[in-house]
């Protein structure tokens, strides 16, 4: 595969943009707060330097391999992104709020599913297995994804949870990203390469410009400073964490007598 200059330059902007966004991350302290976030934001600056040199200096096999390797440990990674900006919503009291973590357990299973029929479904006009398998894995992350980022902000708006302002604008990025992902990736899966590689590579750099917006979205927000948020008293806090608990026992207090029942 032959890179033009705008593929070089899109691929040199990546780089640059995640190692600024990494410098912002450290520099205002908020590794620390989104340590996953951090993890994705590392290894994709890794991925881009292993792909980089894979493409120049490999074989397409080689490059084929090291590419899914990596796209795997890129969904595994943005699982766990999700479900860290989960954990900061619904832990408003340093615990899940009852019935939450099993209700987004529920919403997680439900959107592999989900993402994996509407993945089995999509069928791209290619003769080549390795560019069916590509097509179908990079639908099936942009599914899951925005199912689960859509799950995440319904269940927070319906239990009047917390809604903090560094995590909306992570949430809200990614979002974006998924859910034009599906369009690009739906387009991939219809058209393959019946319409040759341009279609494929125009789609391609259109969504790594969208990228390169959300990480700049990223960079400038978590940098500014994110408005303090009102604090409990500490004994009112401790109320409230006690209340959280008693709650729990009495819905599961409730759950066993209607199984007995």
């Amino acid at each position: 595969m032959n890179l033009t200059g705008l593929d070089r330059l899109l691929w040199a902007l990546c780089l640059a943009g995640h190692c600024v966004l990494l410098t912002v991350l450290f520099l205002r302290q908020r590794a620390a707060t989104f340590p996953w976030f951090t993890t994705l934001i590392s290894a994709n600056v890794l991925r881009t330097v292993v792909l980089y040199f894979t493409l120049r200096f490999g074989s397409s096999e080689n490059y084929f391999y090291t590419y899914w390797i990596l796209a795997f440990v890129d969904v595994v990674l943005q699982l766990a992104v999700a479900y860290e900006l989960s954990t900061h919503v619904f832990q408003p009291l340093g615990a899940w709020a009852p019935d939450v973590r099993r209700s987004f357990s529920a919403l997680i299973g439900v959107s592999v599913l989900v993402a994996l029929a509407l993945t089995w479904l999509a069928t791209p006009p290619t003769h080549k297995l390795r560019l069916a398998i590509l097509l179908r894995g990079e639908f099936f992350s942009s599914v899951v994804m925005s199912e689960l980022l859509v799950a995440m902000i319904g269940l927070s708006v319906t239990l009047g949870l917390p809604w903090r302002t560094h995590v909306a604008r992570l949430a809200q990025g990614f979002g974006v990203y998924s859910a034009f992902g599906i369009l690009t990736d739906a387009g991939h899966s219809y058209f393959g390469s019946s319409r040759g590689n341009d279609f494929y590579k125009s789609l391609s750099q259109f969504q790594i410009v969208l990228y390169l917006a959300c990480v700049s979205y990223w960079t400038v927000t978590l940098f500014q400073k994110e408005p303090a948020a009102r604090k409990l008293p500490a004994r009112l806090h401790e109320d409230l964490r006690v209340l959280q608990r008693k709650a729990a026992l009495m819905l599961e207090s409730l759950r066993t007598q209607g199984s007995t029942s």
